[in-house]
């Protein structure tokens, strides 16, 4: 018997879908209704089926409200959810309780809408329409369902870019709709399955992560295939592109620097240059490799800007190296290194760097800020590092310190850049001093105007850090970078400004550390980038 009130049974709860395609082992009734009776017996609320079939034997084996679907091949060649009125009536004659249907662009162009009124009319029961955009979520709602499922979302031409769950869409649809929202769709952990609810979802569907034996197992098998694979490797190369200088060298898997060399960079010459300059220095890291005896097996390398990693490409970079945005870097640089490719933020890489080789090994939590040219921070929360859905967190150099102050490099003004890079810290010295690497030696020889300088710099530095430490509660802030090294006095004047800026300071127990990687961190953090990427066994686990 369908059970009573299914909508409300549902809040709040996780609907284990309990579905398997033809040639499947377990592609028969009798199992679905056996994975049902597990599924409900660990805490699902509802199961969704497919086929009259599946429904009946499910129907039989569990109490639990049924969300039945009946999945037909059309004229166009692709699979559609519920395509007739005649498949609903199967399913609720079966048990369905609920019945959902395809009612994206796709869907209503095979009269999804209008079949959607017709079962509610005819049928009696709640239906489910299968989106992929909020607007077909609202011209469901406005044609009569009940809720709506996020199912298609990822699967239809208009969506097909989303290829991992992004939890971001959860709390606008939810708000912008007046029915609930069910999140469905490339949810494979049950952290992801939490922050939908979170986000406002009325309730959560999950597949293949539970119910696919042969996915789950070959999320396994590749796991251990990749741990055995970081024990090949053994050699890797990273480049770190700065500004000024382009840092080279061969690195082996515990983070010990085999062979480094220096290119200057042509900073101005716009993307083309760039990238041939990048595919000159890969070549010569390889032949570094080959003097040292060394088989690479991957190249990472960290540059100025913004960076998809799953691409390789640049996402965006200001004009400190004009054209960069949208620079396929893995793309041109794959086939002359000869080497899988992997790409990240310069101080996003040292901040992978700082968790595989260097302060910041154990740390779960922690930043690191990079001082020179310009200011960059990485960020790891819970033991990963976060980019953020569009690439661009940490960009700790960019947060307003000052309202309406200095420009920026980026084109605004008053960020903490422009008060602790470089020139800023020359600045603070009026002049007196032709580099800052001259400055910070000057302080340390005692120069009142340089120490004067300093303590300035480190002023403004720990307004910025302040915010930092408020917002994500680090253990451990990692400094590196040129205006750190042999700068012992900087740490001082941080760890004497900190305490009066930030809230509970002696029971946060906030390590304050020195970059141990120093002139090559950035070279030692690509390589780090290639390791995790390809060899190590925290990626294969993810």
């Amino acid at each position: 018997m369908p059970s009573s009130d299914p909508l409300a049974r549902l809040r709040g709860g996780l609907i284990v879908s309990c579905q398997a395609a033809d040639g499947d082992p377990f592609r028969d009734a009798d199992s679905m209704a056996r994975f049902a009776r597990a599924a409900v017996a660990g805490g699902a609320v509802g199961i969704r089926a497919n086929g009259a079939q599946d429904v009946a034997a499910i129907r039989a084996a569990v109490a639990v409200p049924v969300i039945g679907i009946e999945k037909a091949r059309e004229a166009d060649g692709e699979i559609l959810i519920t395509p007739s009125f005649e498949a609903a009536r199967r399913l609720v004659a079966a048990g369905a309780d609920i019945v959902a249907l395809d009612c994206t662009l796709r869907g209503r162009r095979y009269g999804a809408l209008e079949r959607l009124r017709q079962i509610r009319a005819e049928l009696g029961v709640p239906v489910m329409a299968d989106v992929a955009t909020l607007e077909e979520a609202r011209a469901a709602e406005a044609a009569g369902a009940d809720l709506v499922a996020s199912t298609m979302r990822g699967y239809t031409p208009e969506t097909r870019n989303l290829e991992t769950f992004d939890e971001e869409f959860v709390g606008d649809w939810a708000a912008a709709l007046g029915i609930p929202l069910v999140v469905e769709g490339r949810i494979s952990r049950p952290a992801q399955a939490a922050r939908a609810i979170a986000g406002g979802a009325f309730a959560v569907v999950v597949g293949a992560a539970i119910t696919r034996p042969e996915l789950i197992t070959r999320r396994f098998a590749e796991a251990v295939a990749r741990a055995g694979e970081a024990l090949a490797c053994r050699y890797l190369l990273g480049i770190d592109l700065g500004g000024t200088n382009t840092k080279y060298g061969v690195v082996t898997r515990t983070g010990d620097l085999v062979r480094a060399a220096v290119a200057p960079t042509p900073a101005g010459g716009g993307r083309a240059t760039l990238l041939e300059h990048l595919k000159r220095v890969a070549v010569e890291a390889r032949q570094l490799a080959e003097t040292a005896g060394a088989e690479p097996s991957a190249l990472g390398i960290a540059t100025a800007g913004w960076v998809d990693p799953k691409t390789g490409k640049v996402v965006y970079a200001t004009e400190n190296l004009p054209g960069w945005t949208g620079a396929d870097i893995a793309g041109e640089l794959a086939p002359v290194a000869g080497l899988p490719v992997y790409v990240e933020n310069d101080a996003n890489a040292l901040a992978v760097g700082e968790k595989h080789f260097g302060a910041a090994r154990g740390a779960s939590d922690f930043v690191s800020v990079t001082l020179g040219t310009g200011v960059g921070g990485g960020c790891y929360l819970g033991g990963r590092l976060n980019r953020g859905p569009h690439f661009f967190a940490n960009g700790i150099g960019h947060m307003t310190l000052v309202f309406d102050g200095r420009p920026c490099t980026c084109g605004r003004a008053g960020c903490l850049e422009a008060y602790t890079n470089a020139a800023a810290l020359l600045g603070y010295g009026a002049g007196r001093f032709p580099t800052a690497e001259a400055l910070i030696g000057a302080a340390h020889a005692g120069v009142t105007a340089a120490r004067e300088a300093l303590r300035t710099y480190a002023r403004f530095l720990a307004a910025g850090l302040a915010s930092v430490i408020q917002l994500l509660d680090p253990s451990l802030i990692v400094l590196g970078g040129g205006l750190v090294e042999n700068n012992r006095l900087l740490v001082a004047d941080l760890l004497e400004e900190l305490p009066g800026r930030v809230t509970a300071w002696a029971a946060r127990r906030l390590e304050l550390v020195v970059s141990p990687l120093g002139y090559h961190g950035g070279v030692l953090g690509a390589a780090a980038v290639a390791l995790e990427r390809l060899c190590a066994v925290e990626t294969a686990l993810d």
